[in-house]
């Protein structure tokens, strides 16, 4: 998951309502609604909006005594390990989902690439202070930064780069030195439970929607900060390989000895990947601050193996497979999905391996109950979330929708976020064949619900789709929405795209980004309800009468 904010663009499309059933499939509604009632489910939505029970008890069954949702987590995490993008695990475990596709019996199982850059790996990291004392310092590598080429000493030096033109401070200063880039953090003592799991108040809470304010487009202002802070990043990596010094390390983002860590350097071939650069445990770095101040001559040892694995940038790739329709809606289209890729560190178990087992099992737990949908459902795996959803955004932009490309080559690179309007909204041929896009991207905790994303209309489907999982705690549809992953890229051009309401548990205390996103903080009960409630969504939305509602889209301007 990522860390940036949702780019949340919509375009004027009028919203359109399920038109009522009638025939057979108003009979199977009311049979079905008879059902609810006997079962003590009030649901008014259930007027409306029909529930394959019998198939909701299918594949509840499967899900519930047959899963496979951790094997498959387990071989992803512990099998193949972190799956930075384009890095050789990345390939691995796109080859291996594609054999588990193929051996469940799916349909199209294929890869597909989109732009990304170079792929980079690490083996190995450690570093020692030699002075003034002697001592073990808990520390990891930056992706896409060079290895050491061997064990390197040198002496700490603290700088303090916030511009371009802070560089020449420290002109002819840096040779030899291992630099410290962070001032001391004073610790914060927690103050609520590392774990986390809603209760009745706080669903409550989550179903109140806060009226946007209106605020001015700060798109200049935020383009701005955007350039400046890539182009001293280019800056800095050039001018500290130009003064030699050996290796840079940054302090963690959180304290209690968690390193949270991502990328560095430059992924890009042909632009400088800078020195050697670890973020250090809080504890272990601000002593070395403190050392320093103190005016003792910290000396260190730091050895990293690390390594781009491509001299040239090259694709990334997303994992596409199906269960294709039949009858006249089998053009049409409903998705899931979840990102694939992770960090490097730990092993991309909470984010997003737990996502990417459920989505999968969901398939598996529909081809295992021989369910036969009259619109396609497709699942994607993406790669390239963690470096803003760079795989579900190519993938929308080639089967679905995207505003033209720009032609300056300022306006090029940026994220598109941030681009200026270059024209009004290209749809692909299958835009109009496009139904919804369910996400898993907040851990391994349990659903409690889904956001609905401000589209009103999905809000009594929804609720009728929960209700069949009130009793293992699934109850809660929000309007409000929620971003940072990939139902963003659906969103942001008009398509129904939906993230589900997940307890948190310890994910944004102790894994995200961190070195301890490992299996031990899965939870496997969890994973096998979220599994059965995407399949459920998954069938519900492929054999509705109609597409799920659109919301109205505002286009950039």
């Amino acid at each position: 998951m990522t860390n940036g904010p949702a780019n949340l663009r919509r375009e004027r499309i009028k919203s359109t309502a399920s038109s009522a059933p009638s025939g057979r499939r108003g009979v199977e509604m009311l049979k079905r609604c008879v059902m609810l009632v006997c079962l003590g489910v009030s649901g008014a939505a259930m007027a409306s909006e029909p529930v394959d029970l019998d198939m909701v008890s299918r594949i509840r069954q499967e899900a519930f005594h047959n899963s496979q949702v951790m094997a498959t987590l387990t071989h992803l995490t512990e099998g193949i390990g972190p799956r930075l993008t384009n890095s050789p695990q990345m390939a691995e475990a796109n080859d291996w989902t594609r054999g588990k596709f193929n051996e469940w019996g799916l349909a199209n199982v294929h890869d597909e690439a989109f732009d990304f850059g170079r792929g980079w790996e690490f083996t190995h990291a450690s570093v020692q202070m030699l002075g003034p004392r002697q001592l073990p310092l808990h520390a990891l590598p930056k992706a896409w930064t060079p290895g050491t080429d061997g064990p390197v000493e040198g002496e700490a030096l603290l700088v303090k780069i916030e511009k371009a033109a802070d560089l020449e401070k420290y002109r002819g200063k840096l040779a030899g030195r291992i630099l410290l880039l962070s001032e001391e953090r004073e610790y914060a003592r927690g103050e609520k439970p590392d774990s986390h799991r809603h209760d009745d108040a706080g669903l409550a809470e989550l179903q109140a929607f806060a009226v946007p304010k209106d605020e001015k487009d700060d798109r200049a202002e935020r383009v701005k900060k955007y350039t400046e802070r890539q182009e001293l990043a280019k800056a800095t990596n050039a001018f500290f390989v130009e003064e030699g010094a050996l290796a840079a390390i940054s302090i963690s983002g959180w304290d209690n000895g968690i390193i949270r860590v991502g990328g560095g350097g430059s992924r890009k071939a042909g632009e400088s990947a800078g020195i050697p650069e670890l973020a250090m445990a809080a504890e272990h770095y601000n002593q070395l601050v403190r050392a320093l101040e103190r005016d003792e001559s910290v000396r260190l040892r730091v050895d990293v193996d690390a390594r781009f694995t491509d001299e040239a940038d090259q694709p990334g790739h997303n994992t596409v497979a199906e269960i294709p329709g039949k009858g006249r809606k089998a053009g049409e289209i409903v998705m899931l999905g979840a990102h694939m890729d992770s960090w490097h560190t730990g092993t991309g178990a909470a984010d997003n391996a737990a996502g990417v087992a459920v989505m999968m099992e969901a398939m598996r737990i529909l081809k295992a109950v021989g369910a036969q949908p009259d619109r396609t459902i497709r699942v994607a795996l993406w790669s390239g979330e963690e470096q803003g959803l760079i795989g579900s955004r190519a993938y929308v932009a080639d089967h679905f929708a995207a505003y033209p490309e720009p032609n300056d080559p300022a306006q090029q690179a940026l994220p598109g976020s941030l681009r200026d309007p270059t024209g009004p909204l290209q749809r692909k041929r299958d835009y109009e064949r496009f139904s919804a896009y369910f996400n898993m991207d907040n851990g391994s905790g349990r659903f409690r619900g889904i956001y609905a994303q401000e589209n009103l209309a999905a809000v009594p489907i929804f609720q009728a789709w929960l209700e069949p999982f009130h009793d293992v705690g699934a109850t809660t549809v929000a309007t409000r929405n929620t971003g940072s992953t990939d139902h963003i890229s659906f969103d942001a051009v008009g398509l129904p795209g939906f993230q589900f309401i997940q307890d948190r548990l310890d994910y944004f205390s102790n894994v995200h980004h961190s070195h301890l996103d490992t299996r031990d903080h899965i939870e496997p009960e969890d994973l096998k309800q979220a599994a059965a409630i995407v399949a459920s969504f998954a069938w519900h939305a492929a054999t509705r009468e109609e597409k799920m509602p659109r919301k109205r889209l505002l286009e950039r301007e």
